[in-house]
């Protein structure tokens, strides 16, 4: 049998990663988020996702701490929106997935991890990307490293936020 060695994931799954400080506004001024953070926009920033589905798990996250996108600003609304678009061209360009996920879950039953900081997925997929692995072992197999992916991203986010 073969092992498949994840340890940054043990926090996660043992509940121990749980705080009282919303790890989104955090990440913000935490020095070991910075390699992950992809863009700072005015209102919203564009991080990799250190619990990724595939490789490019992306999140745009408004800086200000907020639970739902109706109660977000309408800038931070516009923001969070264009960084999103913004994101699927990037990994579009970096990835050439056949699909892409994006979505918002508000709240615990709607499959929320952080609850109370609303955010946007932005996940590539490929075809036949859901395996045997992730179906009968529970376990994703990811290629990349979260450094690789960031070093891949984040010139091409530069480019494409140059005039932002």
């Amino acid at each position: 049998m073969e092992h498949l060695w994840s340890p940054w994931r043990l926090a996660y799954i043992t509940g121990a990663s749980q705080s009282t400080v919303c790890v989104f506004c955090a990440a913000q001024t935490d020095p070991e988020a910075e390699p992950l953070m992809l863009f700072r926009g005015r209102t919203c920033f564009v991080i990799l996702n250190l619990f990724p589905y595939n490789n490019g798990h992306l999140l745009v996250i408004p800086n200000r701490h907020v639970a739902t996108l109706g109660s977000a600003e309408p800038e931070e609304r516009r923001e969070l929106i264009e960084l999103s678009a913004t994101a699927e061209i990037a990994l579009t360009e970096a990835y050439a997935p056949h699909g892409l996920n994006m979505g918002i879950n508000v709240g615990k039953p709607a499959g929320a991890g952080v609850l109370d900081h609303v955010h946007m997925h932005v996940v590539p997929r490929w075809n036949g990307d859901t395996n045997f692995m992730t179906i009968v072992g529970e376990t994703r197999v990811l290629p990349e490293t979260l450094p690789e992916t960031a070093a891949k991203l984040r010139p091409i986010f530069q480019r494409l936020t140059a005039n932002s």
